[in-house]
């Protein structure tokens, strides 16, 4: 983890490249930082993605109008601290990614972050093979 899920209405894919959107939101999750200046989240444990909705209505229904959804969660054991500078870093980067869309549409954006509950926890993944990743990008 962490893992980020964005929601958003499918009318803002005019005014805003989400795949570029997904890049930028991973990249700065991966740039965080811990108190030792360490990586605060594993870099093969991010992912974001992000899902149009077809079907929305948003506020007083106009087709103008708009939203992004986020839903940041990552595993437990950080402080409230942490959580709150995890959370001003990124809702800063979507604003800033987001400032052309919010001159053009009107438009909420939202930032919730969860600790996953780890009652369960399944994992299986090649993402940290080196080899992996000199083959594909060759």
């Amino acid at each position: 983890m962490p893992h980020l899920t964005i929601d958003y209405t499918h009318n803002l894919e005019v005014a805003c490249d989400m795949g570029a959107f997904c890049q930028i939101l991973a990249a700065e999750l991966v740039a965080m930082r811990n108190d030792e200046n360490g990586p605060l989240f594993p870099v093969t444990g991010t992912r974001v993605l992000a899902r149009p909705a077809a079907h929305f209505a948003v506020a007083d229904g106009q087709q103008h109008n708009g939203f992004v959804y986020m839903n940041l969660r990552m595993a437990a054991g950080r402080s409230d601290s942490v959580k709150k500078r995890v959370g001003d870093q990124l809702l800063a980067k979507a604003l800033a990614v987001l400032a052309p869309v919010f001159s053009q549409y009107s438009l909420g954006l939202t930032l919730h972050i969860d600790d996953a509950a780890p009652a369960f926890d399944g994992k299986h993944n090649n993402l940290a093979a080196p080899a992996v990743f000199t083959q594909v990008l060759l």
